[in-house]
């Protein structure tokens, strides 16, 4: 693969905000008149024939603490018992959506995520996972993609034993920053030993991947003080690594109004934080997967990247394309077929929707010929940096010139600027479009032109 190249003056000119493309259409398209019915009716469809695998999504939304940065869904409490009423419920979820699907469909991807999954207790992770095993068919072979997102605070002695025992082969650990001005700033104070401690026990408990988050843009970050905190990393050596672009929307979400504007590194030093980070993972032997992700050569990411197998879904890189993907608990978001659903935001949305006997589901959509084809395109550029022209014109029985002329016209424009290659065969992302891949991706979304932007982070 191509080594992608950093040109400071490209990256200003084109950083604006737009979507992350974990789905097309975007969850901005998503509307109530996708509900239960229509979602129960995908359901069935997507149970004819031999049935695709499916990909569980289990949100649980509880935090002991409040990092300022966070932009989940989550709920913030010191009383742990507060966690058992949502999980009853969550167990009644997981019975509902069980009975939509053909029990002979395997379970080839679980995702429990947050909040913090192990605010929980040991019982309580044994009880869902139990729940979840009476109710779909979970592998036994520990050959699926079964992880579960991890703050080492919230790690206790046997945690990560019985995280491993319950069938998870994945952690992705929650990191940010080690530097003790930026965590006191966030209002995450965690060591290194601390982190490093989880990573290790994991890598004897078996556990096959490790994924590691950081957050550049955060206050009191500077190059010296990122670098400093990669280095460590690095020498962990985690199999992914994900640097996040910090997103400072406090009119969004309010626990970021406790972080000082003026606390944040510049436009220009956010830059040099992000060029120092390419530089040295790269030269560590870590490969640009792609909107902030790295992975090691070896890892499924890359190897599904070069494969041309690599997917994207609201977890982000996937090696599962061919699942259907189930949302559970608040806010989960679901793929069925060809359509997006989402669930209720609200703990007494919840409440009131289980304990009516009903999905959680309150809106969603159904995608059109149109939006199937625009996210085929979007797909193959922003997982693989290239598009087969031929290969979707065939499977979408178009003319892509004609079909695609406006998008191509403004597509020239980023040509001239280095960003892609344009070809009557092919579009190909260059190493100085590769970290503006979604500049280009947003060309092809048609719904974009009718958004306001800042509904988005930005680009860079």
């Amino acid at each position: 693969m191509q080594r992608l190249s950093f040109d400071p003056a490209l990256l200003a000119r084109y950083d604006k905000s737009g979507p992350r493309y974990t789905s097309y259409p975007t969850a901005v398209q998503f509307h109530p008149g996708f509900d239960e019915q229509a979602y129960r009716a995908q359901a069935a469809a997507t149970n004819r024939g031999e049935g695709r695998p499916l990909s569980l999504y289990v949100h649980l939304p509880f935090c002991a603490r409040l990092c300022f940065y966070c932009a989940c869904n989550k709920i913030v409490t010191k009383n742990r018992s507060r966690a058992a009423p949502y999980l009853e419920r969550l167990h009644e979820e997981i019975a509902l959506q069980g009975a939509l699907f053909d029990p002979a469909r395997t379970v080839d991807q679980l995702h429990w995520g947050g909040g913090t999954p192990t605010f929980i207790a040991d019982d309580e992770m044994r009880a869902l996972m139990r729940a979840t095993r009476e109710h779909f068919r979970l592998r036994d072979d520990d050959r699926g993609e079964y992880s579960i997102e991890v703050d080492p605070r919230e790690v206790r002695p046997g945690t990560l034993a019985l995280l491993r025992e319950l069938g998870f082969n994945r952690l992705s650990l929650g990191v940010q920053d080690f530097d003790p001005k930026v965590q006191a700033a966030v209002n995450r104070i965690q060591s290194e030993e601390q982190t490093l401690g989880v990573l290790r026990e994991a890598r004897a408990l078996g556990f096959r991947s490790i994924n590691m988050d950081l957050i550049y843009g955060l206050p009191h970050q500077t190059v010296a003080s990122f670098t400093r905190t990669l280095e460590t990393v690095i020498a962990a050596s985690p199999d992914r690594l994900s640097v996040f672009n910090y997103a400072h929307l406090p009119e969004l979400f309010m626990p970021q109004k406790r972080i000082r504007a003026e606390d944040l590194p510049s436009p220009q030093a956010k830059l040099d934080i992000l060029q120092a980070t390419i530089e040295r993972l790269t030269a560590s032997g870590y490969e640009y997967i792609g909107m902030d992700h790295f992975a090691r050569p070896d890892d499924e990411l890359a190897v599904a990247q070069r494969s041309g197998s690599l997917y994207r879904n609201f977890q982000g890189y996937s090696t599962h394309a061919d699942c259907d993907l189930v949302g559970l608990g608040i806010t989960a978001i679901g793929k069925i077929g060809e359509t997006y659903s989402q669930n209720v935001r609200t703990l007494e949305e919840y409440d009131a929707r289980i304990d009516a006997g009903r999905l959680a589901v309150f809106r969603g959509i159904e995608l059109d010929a149109d939006d199937r084809l625009r996210r085929d395109v979007i797909t193959g550029l922003i997982c693989h940096f290239t598009l087969d022209i031929p290969a979707v014109e065939r499977t979408h029985g178009i003319r892509f010139a004609e079909y695609f002329a406006p998008e191509l016209a403004t597509l020239a424009g980023m040509a001239e600027d280095g960003l892609v290659a344009l070809s009557p065969g092919r579009i190909d992302v260059l190493p100085a479009g590769m970290l503006l891949v979604r500049n280009v991706c947003m060309v092809f979304d048609k719904y974009l032109r009718r958004q306001q932007e800042q509904r988005y982070s930005r680009v860079i």
